[in-house]
């Protein structure tokens, strides 16, 4: 390397930056893969190349969703041509429960199964072909046990996970008592699978002095990393987790992915040979938990003019067999269960109930939406009682600025762009010219009616679990100027990597191109939290922020000594660094740092302040701050047969400073999507049995493009900069869209209220399938 760079010129410096750098903060830059996504060379877990002696798993699964085990014979499995060996629970050396919080979560089902699909054994052969045809060759016997399949028999019986839990505010049965009318009602919210394009999949290596090396589609690196070291008793420095990026994860593997990856370590570390284990579509769907199904009842008062005066809403989620996250999925459910409004006096109880399917976990929204349709479902109801439209009994129900902002579990709502993003919807819709023209179709339609609906959100931005709400970063900056970006978040399509790097090279003023952003691992990065609670730019972007910030100073200081000037002389920008009287490239201050022995690595560490919450008191203020959003969505149904049609969705987002508008808007259309055919197409069916019947693409139906509006238009909230201290005064955006799937089945709900000329409330459960909406047509009078 030389020591005497050849500097150029202070005209060619500024030819060569005369252009305005591109890509950093609050710019439009596309995702940092996209290129390798639609050209296939983005390389996830499958493609690795195949490393010697490799050996191959598959799970053998429980036929019984509740039966205790009375033998096991393997011998017919080693008749395989290629079968190395069949692992069962005796052939765990360490800890064999993965419960991510509390016990309860077996790696291998030991003495009962405790729903259909468990994991009983698992099968490790030369060939991805000799381990399944093996797998089918084992024979268990069972005594079948009687199994508990349906939430409310789980809830009549007091049957908990977890016990239940209450916000409370006021006295609500006395508001209830004095409140001029009252309904009540109850219904079921279906859950969903996560169907991530690239399944659950771990690839391990052993090493020596027991060490191993994970590679695993996961949220989560960190706890991928304490499991294994727990299954295989030893310490977590004896494993190191890799994750450059997965092919979509929306919860489903923030905590269920470390049992695929123990699995493969389990036979790495007993075989001496590298072990992958990559589930099948019907496999994944039949182990893997999805989003948790709600039953739902509420009792409501209200005034005349539709305010509401007394709320009580139980929430009663189907957990599974086993805790794994429901705790605080279902006080997030709670958290939100006012959605936009001011309650008043409100009592929300959260159960948290046990059956005998697969223990349900993380999805996009973690608990929040179940929250929000349980409320929107209450306004529409109100709606139709007073026979006035849904929009005016929501708005008169927003949060206000005095005494009306305070939440059913105490924190104060400030900051609320709620009112102001409805005004604008509903204008640049023209809602209210359209409720009219909709109207009149509907008076003269028989068969075909319209439906139109707007509808806000209001997400809480933070992990409602404190301690998560920390991130860390490292930067190395190398003589060349180019620079290497590690966090502790993870990518799983959302365009994460994308806006830490563009953080960076604005702090830096760089161009985007001198970063390479690494595959998030736990040797670099260690005690990560999960990419997940829509937190991932909040928290890792402030933690790089803070670490470019630092080698920044540094970089600083050494021109101040330098150049005997004062910290504000120096300036960055578009590449070029100013002192007084020269210029520099930011690769020439690079290399200056070398030969002055200025450290040029830097880690960051974040956390997010003046978040607390009082469990046992059931309040507190455990948001940082609020993500707002509304959209405006209209359908046509086909009251003969159920049949319908989104025609049109206008969305307006509040993203703070956007870090990215195009990935911000490519977030909130699909957020959209997934949140619409979450209460549309995707519907979960077991049966009698247990048994998961929607189990593959041919029996559950995700959304086509077909499925989404014919015309979609997405919009951000201008001129509103996160009043908290985010990264760039930007605000989340992976969550908070998908709620803005609910108009959708708001508008399906209002289409079918017009058979009755919106005398009656249909009361829809969700997914409002065609059948749902034919059977809520066929109900009117």
């Amino acid at each position: 390397m030389s020591t005497n760079p050849v500097r150029l010129s202070e005209q060619a410096l500024i030819e060569q930056f005369a252009q305005q750098m591109k890509g950093g903060a609050g710019q439009s830059r596309k995702h940092e893969s996209a290129d390798k996504h639609v050209s296939g060379k983005a390389e996830y877990i499958d493609d690795k190349l195949t490393l010697p002696g490799m050996l191959y798993l598959c799970p053998v699964l429980s036929q019984h969703a509740h039966a205790r085990i009375i033998n096991i014979d393997t011998t017919p499995c080693y008749r395989v041509p290629g079968v190395e060996r069949v692992f069962s629970w005796r052939d765990v050396p360490g800890e064999l429960d993965i419960g991510p919080l509390a016990p309860g979560d077996p790696l291998f089902a030991r003495d009962i199964v405790e729903y259909h699909g468990q994991v009983v054994l698992t099968v490790a052969a030369q060939t991805p072909e000799a381990a399944r045809a093996a797998a089918l060759k084992a024979v268990i016997e069972y005594e079948i046990l009687e199994p508990v399949l349906d939430v409310e028999e789980a809830l009549r019986r007091e049957l908990y996970v977890q016990e239940p839990h209450v916000h409370q505010r006021g006295d609500a049965q006395s508001a209830l008592a004095t409140a001029p009318h009252r309904v009540q009602g109850q219904f079921h919210i279906g859950g969903q699978e996560h169907f991530y394009l690239e399944g659950q999949i771990a690839v391990v290596q052993p090493g020596e002095d027991g060490n191993v090396t994970v590679w695993s589609s996961t949220q989560h690196p960190t706890e991928v990393q304490k499991l294994v070291a727990s299954v295989l008793g030893v310490t977590m420095n004896k494993v190191t987790v890799d994750m450059r990026r997965m092919g979509g994860g929306f919860g489903g593997k923030e905590t269920q992915a470390a049992g695929i990856a123990c699995h493969a370590a389990l036979v790495a570390a007993l075989t001496g040979r590298p072990a992958k284990m990559r589930l099948s579509r019907r496999d994944d769907m039949r182990i893997t938990g999805k989003r948790h199904p709600f039953f739902v009842r509420y009792d409501v008062g209200f005034t005349d003019e539709g305010m509401l005066n007394g709320v009580v809403i139980d929430l009663a989620a189907n957990c599974g067999y086993s805790l794994d996250l429901s705790g605080s999925i279902c006080d997030r459910a709670m958290f939100h269960a006012d959605n936009a409004y001011y309650l008043g006096d409100a009592c929300i109880t959260g159960y948290r109930c046990r059956t005998n399917l697969a223990s349900n976990t993380a999805y996009r929204g973690f608990g929040g939406p179940q929250g929000m349709v349980a409320i929107e479902q209450i306004m529409d109801h109100i709606a139709r009682e007073l026979g006035l439209d849904p929009l005016e009994v929501r708005k008169r129900n927003y949060y206000g600025d005095t005494e009306r902002n305070i939440t059913h579990y105490h924190q104060t709502v400030e900051h609320n762009t709620m009112p102001e993003i409805t005004s604008q919807l509903e204008a640049s819709a023209d809602y209210h010219r359209r409720r009219a023209e909709i109207s009149e179709f509907n008076r003269h339609s028989p068969v075909l009616k319209r439906g139109l609906a707007l509808t806000p959100v209001k997400f809480g931005i933070s992990f409602t679990s404190s301690f998560l709400n920390q991130a860390g970063a490292l930067i190395l900056i190398y003589t060349d100027g180019t620079v290497q970006l590690n966090h502790g978040g993870t990518e799983m399509g959302q365009g994460l990597n994308t806006k830490v790097a563009q953080v960076v090279a604005e702090v830096l003023q760089i161009p985007v191109e001198q970063i390479q952003v690494t595959a998030t691992h736990t040797g670099k990065v260690p005690n990560t939290s999960p990419t997940a609670a829509s937190s991932g730019a909040d928290l890792n972007g402030k933690a790089a922020e803070i670490a470019a910030l630092t080698i920044k100073e540094r970089l600083v200081e050494m021109l101040c000594r330098l150049h005997h000037c004062e910290a504000h002389q120096v300036e960055f920008s578009n590449g070029v660094v100013k002192v007084p009287g020269r210029h520099f490239s930011f690769n020439e201050i690079a290399n200056l740092a070398w030969l002055n022995q200025v450290p040029l690595s830097a880690t960051g560490f974040y956390k997010v302040p003046g978040i607390h919450y009082d469990r046992v008191a059931g309040r507190g203020q455990p948001f940082y701050y609020f993500s707002y959003g509304a959209a405006c969505s209209e359908v046509v149904i086909d009251t003969l047969t159920g049949e319908y049609r989104q025609l049109r969705t206008d969305i307006l987002h509040d993203v703070g400073n956007s870090l990215n508008p195009a990935l911000d808007i490519g977030q909130i259309e699909g957020g959209f999507v997934q949140g619409a055919g979450w209460l549309t197409c995707e519907e979960l069916v077991w049966d009698d049995k247990g048994r998961l019947l929607t189990d593959s693409p041919m029996s559950y139906k995700i959304p086509a493009i077909s499925d989404a509006p014919a015309d979609l238009r997405v919009s951000l909230l201008e001129n509103h900069a996160n009043p908290q201290h985010t990264v760039y005064r930007s605000k989340a955006v992976g969550e908070p869209p998908f709620m803005l799937g609910i108009s959708v089945w708001c508008a399906l709900q209002d289409a079918v209220a017009s058979v009755t000329n919106y005398q009656k409330h249909p009361l829809l459960d969700a997914p409002a399938t065609p059948e749902r909406v034919f059977w809520g047509c066929q109900e009117a009078p």
